[in-house]
Parts: structure tokens; sequence; C-alpha cells
């Protein structure tokens, strides 16, 4: 029994899943001030419900290709400790409930946007990871929605702030996206999946690509403060911590190493939360 619980957990993605859940509750903080615990813990949970559902609709549908990476074999669908059923239903479960959370403490607009960057995930992103490079424009949109989604959650509308933070965290995905697949891109080659751009390769062009979506990182990074959606302090943190950034993808550009492709992912995994969470203590 507790292997299968155990198993299921894992099925959710649960750090990949409460990072979403944390980017939704950044929108939601900044579109409500007079925010209340109990309202940010419900939106973290249909966040971080609805997200699990996505990714393992992503585990079920990659089941075959995960058993070819080292990094996905040992998933609870490849190794058959859950089977596709239990996993199909889990996910609609997880799913149902999530979008009744936010629908019903919050409102219908955020239910919908939610559903979407649901079904763009499983069923547009996942598929697609084997045909194109495109995947990755396309899982930028789902990935760019939890901040836009918390907004709704808050305000009940989309207006520029919400999409200015859309923006913020979509265009992030990209060098994000794009560091994990270098540093990962012989399990993806294995699976099939293509996930760089220009043929997949490990090279100076797709360098440059990255070191041109992190630039576009600091001017967006200053357009809440322009919008008057948080001060100047948060606005220095994040032009900082873009310089900071795009400095990586220099040492990537000069050397093309899987080395500087990982200080690049993890560049990323800190830059977003440090950005976000500076957003939020200025607004307070």
């Amino acid at each position: 029994m507790a292997n299968k619980a155990a198993a299921y957990f894992k099925l959710l993605k649960f750090r990949l899943s409460i990072v979403v859940a944390f980017s939704s509750a950044i929108g939601f903080i900044l579109g409500r001030p007079d925010y209340t615990v109990l309202e940010v813990v419900l939106v973290l949970l249909g966040a971080l419900l609805v997200t699990g559902s996505a990714n393992i609709i992503n585990q079920v549908i990659e089941r075959e290709h995960d058993k070819h990476m080292k990094r996905t074999a040992k998933r609870p669908l490849p190794t058959g400790q859950i089977t596709v059923t239990e996993a199909i239903v889990y996910c609609i479960l997880l799913g149902v409930t999530g979008l009744v959370i936010l629908a019903v403490a919050f409102n219908w607009l955020a239910a919908g946007l939610s559903l979407l960057s649901l079904l763009l995930y499983g069923f547009v992103y996942t598929p697609l990871k084997r045909i194109s490079p495109i995947c990755v424009f396309v899982g930028a949109i789902p990935g760019g929605l939890p901040p836009l989604i918390g907004w709704a959650a808050a305000t009940g509308f989309l207006g520029v702030e919400a999409w200015i933070l859309f923006g913020i965290q979509f265009i992030w995905q990209f060098p994000h996206f794009w560091a994990i697949a270098w540093v990962s891109d012989e399990d993806y080659k294995r699976a099939g999946f293509k996930m760089l751009p220009f043929e997949g390769g490990k090279n100076l062009k797709t360098a440059i690509q990255i070191m041109i979506y992190t630039l576009l990182l600091i001017p967006l990074s200053l357009l809440p403060l322009q919008f008057g959606m948080t001060g100047v302090t948060s606005a220095m943190i994040a032009v900082v911590c873009g310089v900071l950034f795009l400095a990586q993808t220099f040492y990537l550009m000069s050397t093309c190493s899987k080395k500087a492709a990982m200080n690049i992912m993890f560049g990323s995994f800190l830059y977003l939360p440090i950005v976000q969470i500076a957003f939020v203590l200025d607004k307070i």
C-alpha cells in the first residue's frame, strides 16, 4: 500500500507541479493585494491538481518512450507500478477537482484558462515533442499561463498586467527548455524527442537563440514597474538577475559545452522564483 501511494505521488510530479502552482499564487497575490491565506491556499491547491493532471496525461502518452531515457525509465508507468487505467482515473480525479476548486472558489475564467493549459500541455505539446522543435513554443504557452491564471482568479478579467506576467514567464520558458534539452540531448534522442532548435543541434546557433530570449527578459521584467504593478526595488532585482542570467549564455556561446548549458538550466530555476518573489514583496 505504501509503495502504491508513493507511486501515485511520483506520478503527480510534485516538485514541478508546486513550482507551477507557486507561479499561479504569485499572479493571484499581485492581482489581489488584500488576499486571505485561505484564498492563496485554494489557488495553490487548484493549480497543483490541474498541473498534476496534465503531467499524468504527458506520462500516459509517453510511457513507452520513457522506457528509453535514463531519467524517466523508473517512473511508475514504465515500471508497471501503476496501470494506464489507474493513471487515467487518477488524472481525471485530480483535473476535475482542481478545475472545480478554481471555478467555485474564484471564477470560470480562471478555471477555463486552467483547462486550456491542461489541454495544450497534455494533448498538443506532448505529441509534438516527437514531431518538431516547434513543441517548445507550444509548450511555452501553458508554461506561461500560471501567473495569468492567478491574476484571473484574483480579478476576474485579463488586463495588461496579466499579460505582462504571462510574457515574462513565456519568454523564460525558452532558455529554460533549451538548456534542459541541451543537457539531456542524448536521452531525448533515444526517445525520439526533438526539443532543440535548428535540427536539434548543440551548436552556436542554438546558443545564440538562448541568449536572445534571455536578453528579452531584462526589458520585460521592467514592465511591472512601468505599469505600476510593483516598485523600483523589485525592478532593480529583476535587472540584476537578468544580467547574471544573460552572462551565463555568453559562456555557452563561447564553449557550446554541456557544463555551460547546465549552468543556464540551474540559473533558470533560480531566476524566475527570485524575480517573482521580489515582485510580491515590493507590492505588499
